[in-house]
């Protein structure tokens, strides 16, 4: 008799165990996830760059690169221009790292009076049908660009509106290779202008 209590009690112990873990597993299964942020990992302040925790481990290493090139007593301008338009690239047409649509890579690089009008374009073309990934559940196959390669580079005169014109712009055609490939551009050409202590990117072509 006493044994047919402890088998019963046995039974019940192990019954609630099984309800409380299959409780915790569903818990877990159905909880809604965290938001992913995206906040500043390092940045060169004194040119306005800022580089975001969510860009992947190749882009990080070269904002590092570019880190230490303006780190100089003496910057290297054509070392700079060749870092940022490789840079631009690689951010801009990397889509599988950004969060959301409105997160366009490369605006870091953009002339002051050009990022408005090229976001509001990127947002309604490259970036148009990119998924949001805010809560690590997006499943679309994007771009990753694997490597730039700066192919020419020319001084050109260049005019913004009536005010400005920068007899030492730089034009610079590049090409681009993919992870895969998805039909995204492989070569572009890039614009640069001064403006005031650093080259900013006024055209994409």
């Amino acid at each position: 008799m006493k044994l047919k209590k402890k088998v019963k009690v046995i039974l019940i112990i192990a019954i609630i165990l099984i309800v409380a873990g299959l409780g915790f597993l569903a818990y877990e299964s159905f909880k809604p996830k965290a938001a992913k942020t995206a906040t500043v990992e390092n940045e060169i302040p004194e040119y306005g760059y800022t580089l975001k925790s969510t860009r992947n481990d190749r882009y990080k290493q070269m904002f590092q690169e570019l880190k230490d090139i303006l780190s100089e007593d003496e910057v290297d301008e054509k070392a700079y221009l060749e870092q940022i338009s490789k840079m631009f690239i690689m951010d801009f047409y990397t889509l599988d790292d950004k969060l959301a649509n409105t997160d366009v890579g490369g605006i870091d690089f953009l002339h002051t009076n050009a990022k408005t009008n090229f976001l509001e374009k990127s947002e309604d073309t490259v970036y148009k049908y990119l998924e949001s990934d805010i809560y690590d559940n997006r499943e679309q196959t994007l771009p990753e660009v694997t490597d730039v390669t700066v192919e020419t580079i020319e001084n050109i005169e260049y005019t913004i509106g009536t005010d400005f014109t920068d007899d030492n712009a730089y034009q610079v055609e590049v090409s681009i290779k993919y992870k895969e490939d998805m039909d995204y551009p492989t070569k572009a050409t890039l614009i640069f202008v001064h403006e005031d202590n650093k080259l900013s990117l006024v055209e994409v072509n």
